[in-house]
């Protein structure tokens, strides 16, 4: 009988069968496959934080995965963001029409932009303008020169 019905019931102690064969497992431990090796740990044993073997790689410097890589100069190094695709759009000009005058439109027509020419045409990366510049025409096809590099204030 209990001294005081808030106290948990004693559990008496597994006593070890004899011939020292180990105790069958209890619900949800898990015992590695027979045969096979622990990796030189006795099972039975605790073990602290700092006795458990590295994992591979860790011979090596240490670097963190968010830290960045440096240049010559010491300065951040964009070469993980090299291959990212982007979208570079050069605008002439913008016009602002109703949807009937745009459907009424056939090859040959003509409409105003908000540019005149000579003046510089917009560059857009990823929709945000990043420069200005020129048409240029090289061996048949159309380029741009840059002329001016848009400081962002954001």
């Amino acid at each position: 009988m209990m001294d005081n019905p808030a106290d948990p019931p004693e559990i008496p102690p597994e006593e070890e069968p004899e011939g020292g064969a180990p105790l069958p497992p209890t619900e949800g431990e898990v015992l590695p496959p027979e045969g096979e090796e622990t990796a030189g740990f006795d099972m039975g044993t605790e073990l602290a934080f700092d006795d458990l073997p590295d994992p591979p790689g860790m011979d090596l410097p240490l670097r963190s995965a968010f830290a960045p890589e440096l240049d010559e100069d010491g300065a951040p190094s964009l070469e993980a963001v090299y291959d990212v695709p982007v979208r570079v759009q050069a605008v002439l000009g913008r016009a602002r029409m109703p949807i009937s005058e745009l459907v009424s439109m056939h090859p040959g027509h003509v409409f105003e932009l908000d540019r005149r020419v000579g003046e510089p045409i917009d560059i857009l990366v990823n929709d945000r303008i990043i420069a200005r510049g020129e048409i240029v025409m090289i061996d048949g096809l159309l380029g741009v020169t840059l002329t001016e590099i848009v400081k962002s204030d954001a």
